[in-house]
């Protein structure tokens, strides 16, 4: 991930985090690269990645292991001896998660826990003994399983919900800025070396001056500008006009379109 622009202050948090040996938990607007830190970070320190995204209906007991009961029902359908023989070993069918397999990996690894304020209030608070011992047990199978190297945790939140005050305790916090104009030339340069000086300027005074518009229900971010220009150099799009051409491309709603309009 060459193309991912690590700024001094984020790079100061991670640094932080890894000394400190607590998750970093990471809040900003949509497409700032909360998410591609973790990935960033397996790739460049070459360790294991093991990614658990968030859903309003995940526990937190999901991250360390789960019991696969329909694997275990659809193999005991079968009469032969190797398939009953497994189904008798309760540990056949107990799959690590994210965390699990990290905590079992000899080295250390990275774990994201992605978008973790998309689940229940009080999920944050069920994963505080196990990330601060790093360490958990199945009771199906009797098994400990205990971290031989601590993982370096990355955390996101789209500030949907408040995280509880003790799980904040004991996270190292980064708010990701949004770029300012030098900064996310260096982004835009990263994904598209050959891009003319001139017709990045434009595209950038028209991008900027879109998320000035304070009234817009939800203001594009760095991802959707990297589409856009994508598109632009595809299609030859000189931005001679005033116009916004590929407007869909920034605008995910009529409204704000029209209010970009207007």
């Amino acid at each position: 991930m060459a193309d991912y622009i690590l700024s001094e202050d984020l790079k100061e948090a991670v640094l932080v985090a890894e000394i400190t040996k607590r998750p970093l938990l990471l809040k900003g607007e949509p497409g700032t690269g909360k998410t591609l830190l973790a990935s960033f970070l397996a790739e460049t320190k070459n360790l294991p990645f093991y990614r658990w995204h968030i859903k309003s209906t995940s526990l937190a007991k999901e991250g360390l292991y789960f019991y696969d009961a329909v694997s275990r029902l659809n193999d005991s359908r079968f009469p032969e001896e190797e398939a009953m023989l497994r189904v008798r070993e309760v540990k056949n069918y107990i799959r690590l998660g994210a965390l699990g397999e990290a905590f079992a990996q000899p080295d250390k690894a990275v774990v994201l826990i992605d978008e973790i304020d998309k689940a229940d209030i009080e999920f944050p608070n069920d994963l505080l003994l196990e990330l601060d011992k790093m360490e958990f047990f199945i009771p199906e199978t009797k098994e400990h399983i205990i971290a031989k190297e601590r993982p370096i945790v990355i955390i996101t939140s789209n500030n949907e919900k408040e995280l509880p005050d003790a799980f904040l305790r004991r996270c190292i916090f980064h708010y990701i800025e949004f770029p300012k104009r030098e900064a996310m030339k260096e982004i835009i340069k990263a994904h598209y070396p050959s891009i003319q000086t001139e017709f990045m300027e434009k595209a950038l005074a028209m991008f900027y001056s879109i998320r000035k518009i304070e009234s817009l229900r939800k203001k594009p971010s760095t991802s959707e500008l990297l589409d856009w220009i994508q598109v632009l150099l595809v299609s030859g799009e000189t931005l001679e006009s005033s116009k916004i051409p590929f407007a869909g491309t920034l605008f995910k709603s009529e409204d704000d379109y029209r209010v970009y309009l207007n």
